[in-house]
């Protein structure tokens, strides 16, 4: 049997003085950083949208292969944290990794990537074939 700690609130409460008494480092975040991404259909295309601030341009990668999609990136930590004052680390730092399986109705040849102000744009047009399209109905009287 294997016996497995568990927090509670006078743990965490103990863990939160041990790191107030230690003042002398700052409290980095522990979490894995997964940037935010929306994904809109519109009739003419899939966009994705990548909430990547403090990412360089040139530490992003998208990448489109066999059916599927990948953003992968980097935001680095910042070596500057020991100035007086600084006390807690709450954004995520790290490589990232999205992927997303696309549907074979897309114009891969055809996609577009935009960054912008900490935002980058991921354009997949439909292939005409997929777009919806309307049939007029002839009445014959």
């Amino acid at each position: 049997m294997t016996l497995t700690a568990f927090r509670t609130p006078f743990n965490v409460f103990d863990e939160a003085l041990a790191r107030l008494a230690d003042s002398t480092q700052p409290e980095q975040a522990t979490q894995v950083w997964t940037p935010a991404v929306d994904v809109i259909e519109t009739e003419h295309s899939i966009v994705l949208k990548a909430d990547l601030p403090g990412v360089p341009q040139d530490q992003i990668e998208v990448k489109f292969e066999n059916g599927a999609l990948s953003i992968k990136g980097e935001r680095k930590f910042a070596e500057d944290v020991k100035q007086p004052g600084f006390r807690r680390i709450e954004r995520g730092y790290g490589s990232f990794a999205r992927h997303y399986t696309l549907p074979d109705t897309l114009d891969v040849e055809h996609v577009k990537a935009d960054y912008r102000n900490g935002e980058l744009t991921i354009t997949l047009p439909k292939k005409e074939a997929a777009k919806p399209r309307t049939i007029p109905v002839v009445i014959n009287a």
